[in-house]
């Protein structure tokens, strides 16, 4: 799988949790990047903020010592850029609405 097809994977499973609160981040690099896109979107979109995470946070009460800071999430390539998640999420937030 090249970056952008997992890039469009996470992204798809950020959309999932955020607007439809669909199942919880099923490993270490869904939570984190989970965290990280709660993060990003809660000004604009503080519903969707709160469903990721909550995702996240169920995963690390399981695994606290698996939650990473943002440097080390895109260190290991699990993201790009966090303003290009921020972007690509909120437009498709936005279509969600």
């Amino acid at each position: 799988m090249s970056g952008r097809e997992s890039e469009a994977v996470m992204l798809d499973r950020c959309r999932g949790v955020a607007t439809r609160g669909a199942e919880g981040a099923s490993d270490q690099r869904e939570a984190n990047v989970f965290r990280l896109a709660a993060m990003l979107v809660r000004a604009r979109h503080p519903l969707s903020s709160a469903g990721l995470m909550a995702a996240s946070e169920r995963y690390f009460l399981a695994h606290p010592d698996e939650r990473l800071a943002a440097e080390d999430v895109l260190r290991r390539g699990w993201l790009t850029s966090l303003p290009r998640l921020r972007d690509l999420l909120e437009a498709q937030l936005r279509e969600e609405a």
